[in-house]
């Protein structure tokens, strides 16, 4: 790694906290720093995450307020805390609300969490956030995983038609090889990662 990006450390360890620390005190926008590095290791490292985004709310800049709150989210799923999950894509959503300029996955990610999740519960904000926000729809992973949220839910709740309907959309767009950009065609296609939720679609499908 160079020494330009000692902010996007993919591990953690006592001589990668020394140096990142070291370089934090000269830097002059920390916020960035605390929050890049924090969404960096999120998913492996979470609770070094939620302590760099403890910092990075309690200084100054709050310009990546709403994708600090999905990073925290990422960190309290990899620890299994599901509930704190959905209250930090609440309060990102509640961030774009206010700054709706500044846009995340949390339109999706929140959904679809409470989905794969049965929260039952939740059904209906999820649903209504869902459906605020269709038209943010842009990529295939986008509508992927979109659909998949809402094929999920109709089927919790009884509507099996709509939800059959809503898998097959999802199939179709995990079908996509390229994603539309010109000069990056394999920009927000449907991975690996997502080989669980199609289990699940199959069988709502068929």
């Amino acid at each position: 790694m160079s020494s330009e990006d000692w902010y996007r450390n993919e591990e953690w360890c006592e001589e990668i906290e020394i140096n990142f620390f070291e370089n934090f005190k000269r830097a002059r926008r920390k916020e960035k720093y605390l929050r890049i590095q924090a969404c960096t290791i999120a998913s492996t490292e979470p609770d070094v995450a939620l302590s760099l985004l403890e910092q990075y709310f309690e200084l100054n800049d709050d310009f990546d307020h709403a994708q600090a709150y999905c990073d925290m989210a990422t960190a309290y799923i990899a620890k299994g805390e599901m509930e704190n999950a959905i209250n930090s894509y609440s309060k990102a959503l509640e961030r774009e609300s206010a700054f709706p300029n500044l846009k995340t996955d949390a339109y999706i990610l929140y959904p679809l969490l409470i989905a794969e999740n049965k929260l039952t519960k939740l059904y209906q904000s999820a649903n209504e956030v869902l459906e605020e926000h269709q038209k943010r729809l842009m990529f295939p992973v986008d509508h992927f995983r979109w659909h998949a949220a809402k094929a999920i839910i109709s089927s919790g709740s009884g509507n099996n038609d709509q939800a059959a309907n809503h898998a097959s959309q999802v199939f179709d767009a995990a079908q996509i090889k390229k994603s539309g950009c010109r000069f990056h065609q394999n920009l927000g296609l449907v991975g690996k990662e997502y080989k669980g939720v199609v289990n699940e679609l199959r069988a709502i499908h068929a």
